[in-house]
């Protein structure tokens, strides 16, 4: 924050020439010096509380008091004060770098002091003002004599300005929600002025004695949204009507500002809150991978972008893991992002394979409009074969971080991008061993100004294997660290686009935790599947479990049966729970239903629901899935099925 304010004085001593000291020290100074030859006789006398700065040497400080009393400054060196005063406020984007850049041009060019009320809160756009009308101090800037000696002359910032409330409500009909009303500013020696001062800067506070004194509102596009005070010290010229003008233009300049900063920050904050909503919140921790992810955005100026990245959870333990990239960072890209990443979401629950996923999210951006183009990489994982299926749409290839430290970059079909049309896509098997760790990113990672995508890939792989290296074979590094070192990687200025990353590490079930069965749908299925979940169970040493197993089995094989005109299946998978998974070709999923007392059916859902930690159904291509999961714990079972 120093060093911001450090370069808005530099600045500012530029526009308004500001004379700095010949030893090259960080504070800026401004000199009493003579008036120029050259004033016009036509200009107004007020006009003469703008100082001029010099390097020469300063007169003796008896003159110094003779020196305030300026003839008329020339209108072309007004008009260049003001100019350079507006483009000094101008400049800012944000509120602190508007107001910042008024107190700077004009303290003590214009005014010793200077004191700049906000309303607060401020009004953003159109949206009706809270009630009621309050002004916040927001800044306070004073130039005083120096009390160095050999330095009188010189005019240095005092840390102790005049005093003045911190807040001030504006009631209606007060002589200061007048003089807000006017819009244009008055002088301190009036009586409505006197009184509004008084109200602005609070009854314990008073202007020091003979002090000159101007009010001016800050107006902007449609409401008064502040004020600012100029003070000048007794011994300058009082202001004039060339000072009220002047007054009058830096308040609009400053006013129009903080209404462009305002609604900068709304756009900013509207574009954070889309991204959010746009991206995941959290990721799923689905059985046998963990999960990681980072997003940044090409630019603190461009928040939202077309890169995105998803999780999805897949019927038999499966997880889908999906990196797009929609062509540029705009609200538009934004958009559409948005709209393909609920399309992936939505074909994903039909458990299509990856290369189908790709044909219909291409026909979905040709819908959505021409030059709808993105890439896009998906990839299924799943834990109980250990193999992953990888689909691409000219996205850049993943890459697999071994357990012992290799890094390879997969060879997967590069594909066209989503939204050409008229292709097919090719998806690949692949060894997802116990583990690996896999990486999707978008090109924003690997490309930009300063290199290609292939050299950047490359750069990535090496970067991968050395942070491998430093926890050895056989300890995969941390996931969160991992993803914060691929980051590292990025140096200054070379960052042009906005950056999806989602790293996923294999940990895979072990095929002893797994027991698979086919049953034939016929009334025998829920007895015989009772008996094998229970060998199953005694396996396991979970007999614990056995009596909660066999009661939600027998009721999901059951509904099952029923409907099923091929095998059913069955599948327990032991991880850190207990998961039952009912599989067959009807593609109507169940609904629960609240049973009466003596209702006869209806109760196998509300059972499952009642005992399982966890259920679900999931609609497939040639079916459904209908799944639970218990805790280990048998005491978590037992008061469940007490209850």
């Amino acid at each position: 924050m120093l060093d911001r304010e450090h370069d808005a004085v530099q600045e500012a001593a530029e526009d308004v020439g500001w004379a700095s000291t010949e030893d090259g020290r960080n504070e800026s100074r401004v000199v009493v010096g003579e008036a120029t030859s050259d004033r016009h006789p036509s200009s107004s006398h007020a006009s003469a509380g703008l100082f001029r700065t010099t390097r020469h040497n300063p007169p003796p400080r008896e003159a110094a008091s003779s020196l305030v009393a300026l003839p008329a400054a020339p209108s072309s060196e007004i008009v260049r004060f003001v100019g350079a005063a507006s483009r000094r406020i101008a400049r800012g984007l944000d509120l602190d770098e508007i107001v910042l850049g008024l107190c700077r041009a004009t303290v003590p060019a214009f005014s010793d002091e200077i004191l700049v009320y906000l309303r607060d809160p401020l009004p953003v756009g159109d949206e009706r003002p809270v009630a009621p009308f309050v002004l916040r101090l927001r800044r306070t800037d004073r130039m005083r004599m120096s009390d160095v000696p050999g330095e009188e002359h010189v005019l240095v910032p005092d840390p102790d300005p005049t005093p003045a409330a911190e807040l001030c409500e504006v009631r209606s009909g007060s002589a200061l929600a007048e003089v807000l009303r006017g819009v244009r500013p008055v002088l301190g020696d009036s009586a409505a002025a006197r009184t509004a001062l008084g109200e602005l800067l609070g009854p314990i506070h008073a202007l020091p004695d003979g002090s000159h004194v101007m009010l001016a509102p800050c107006r902007g596009r449609r409401r008064v949204i502040g004020a600012v005070v100029f003070l000048r010290r007794p011994e300058r010229l009082a202001f004039g009507p060339d000072d009220l003008l002047i007054g009058a233009q830096l308040a609009t300049q400053t006013a129009l500002g903080i209404d462009k900063a305002v609604l900068y920050g709304l756009e900013a904050y509207r574009a954070d809150e889309l991204q959010r909503t746009m991206l995941p919140d959290s990721l799923p921790q689905p059985t046998g991978v963990k999960l990681a992810s980072r997003y940044l955005p090409a630019a603190e100026t461009a928040r939202v972008g077309g890169d995105w990245y998803d999780a999805i959870p897949l019927p038999g333990s499966r997880v889908a893991l999906v990196v797009g990239d929609v062509m540029g960072h705009s609200m538009t890209s934004a958009a559409i992002m948005g709209q393909l990443r609920t399309t992936a979401q939505t074909l994903a629950g039909l458990d299509l394979p990856p290369q189908e996923m790709l044909h219909h999210l291409d026909e979905q951006a040709q819908r959505l409009g021409q030059d709808r183009m993105a890439t896009c990489m998906y990839a299924v994982y799943d834990p109980v074969s250990h193999r992953i299926t990888v689909a691409n749409a000219g996205h850049p290839p993943p890459i697999l971080l071994h357990l012992d430290g290799r890094a390879e970059v997969l060879r997967v079909p590069a594909g066209a991008p989503i939204g050409v049309g008229g292709v097919d896509f090719e998806a690949v098997e692949l060894d997802a061993p116990a583990g690996a760790t896999l990486l999707l990113y978008t090109d924003g990672l690997v490309e930009s100004r300063l290199r290609d995508v292939w050299t950047g890939i490359e750069q990535l792989r090496e970067r991968l294997a050395a942070a491998a290296q430093l926890t050895g074979p056989d300890h995969a590094p941390p996931l969160e660290a991992l993803c914060d070192d691929v980051l590292d990687m990025l140096g200054p200025g070379d960052r042009d686009d906005d950056i999806a990353l989602l790293a996923a590490r294999f940990d895979g079930i072990a095929p002893s935790d797994v027991a698979y069965w086919f049953l034939e749908p016929e009334d025998a299925a829920p007895g015989r599947a009772r008996r094998l979940a229970r060998r199953a169970l005694a396996r396991w040493d979970l007999e614990e479990l056995t009596d909660s197993v066999e009661l939600l089995i027998s009721e999901v094989v059951t509904n099952a049966v029923r409907y099923s005109g091929r095998p059913v299946t069955l599948r327990l998978l032991k991880t850190d729970v207990l998961r039952c998974e009912v599989g067959d070709d009807s593609p109507q999923l169940p609904r629960q239903r609240w049973p009466e007392v003596r209702d006869e059916r209806g109760w196998g859902l509300f059972l499952v629901n009642r005992l399982a930690r966890r259920w679900g159904a999931t609609r497939l291509s040639g079916g459904k899935v209908v799944w639970f999961e218990l805790s280990l714990s048998s005491k978590v079972n037992q008061v469940a099925l007490k209850e």
